[in-house]
């Protein structure tokens, strides 16, 4: 009896250890998810930062540019004039914005992520349109985007040269957000079970595992899906 009393007392004390770890281990990937998200954000925001300061510069030498070109035509220098012209026209391209949602702040991640694309010779096929007031966090938004798009990202630069492409479309559809990503990849998909596992270890794996909450935060559905060289991630977000 008192042996028994030893065992029960010895295997409630594991369950009760096991419980305690899985607590402290959870509060430990919570508070690196979070400064994950704090980190992620504010990387955004540099990103943003330094678009808007190339346009803020370009508009800044707007009155410049137009004394140049008038001073070209006073001359009839029109060789001079067309060449000065398409300086400009590369400089603008550069700098300017490829998506107006309706969200300021929505603009700002899209405009700069896909820029970073584009960059890299991946081909951007994009729309989208977000309603300028939302229910759930801007913030929280700003993750799910940014964290789907580095993933596709990611997954591009695997690919040969010229195969590379991105596709994004967002948009209010009966009180949902509906966001759909469409990457190519190359075939390396890890699962277990159902769910998609990340190919990197570190800040990736975290990604997938903070748009897994934030949609599970706000009741949304989330799909991925993966046929030969292409990858697809959907999600929906409750607008009201």
């Amino acid at each position: 009896m008192k042996y028994g009393i030893i065992i029960v007392a010895g295997i409630a004390g594991i369950i009760l250890l096991v419980f305690l770890c899985r607590a402290v281990f959870i509060g430990l990937v919570d508070k690196r998810i979070s400064v994950y998200q704090n980190d992620l954000v504010e990387k955004h925001y540099e990103e943003v930062e330094n678009m808007y300061r190339q346009m803020r510069g370009w508009r800044h030498d707007y009155k410049h540019h137009i004394q140049t070109m008038k001073a070209h035509l006073l001359m009839e220098q029109y060789q001079e004039l067309d060449e000065y012209l398409s300086e400009l026209d590369t400089d603008l391209t550069e700098v300017d914005t490829i998506l107006k949602t309706g969200n300021v702040r929505i603009d700002a991640v899209l405009n700069s992520k896909l820029a970073v694309a584009k960059s890299k010779g991946i081909q951007v096929n994009a729309k989208a349109t977000v309603p300028e007031s939302l229910k759930m966090k801007e913030v929280d938004l700003c993750v799910i985007i940014g964290n789907l798009l580095d993933n596709a990202m990611e997954a591009c630069d695997k690919m040969k040269e010229g195969n590379q492409f991105l596709r994004v479309y967002i948009e209010a559809l009966k009180g949902q957000l509906y966001i759909y990503v469409c990457n190519s990849m190359a075939d390396d998909i890890r699962k277990s079970g159902e769910q998609y596992l990340s190919t990197k270890r570190g800040s990736h794996g975290f990604g997938l595992m903070r748009i897994d909450r934030v949609v599970k935060k706000y009741n949304g559905y989330l799909n991925r899906q993966h046929e030969e060289g292409v990858f697809v991630t959907e999600i929906m977000l409750p607008l009201s």
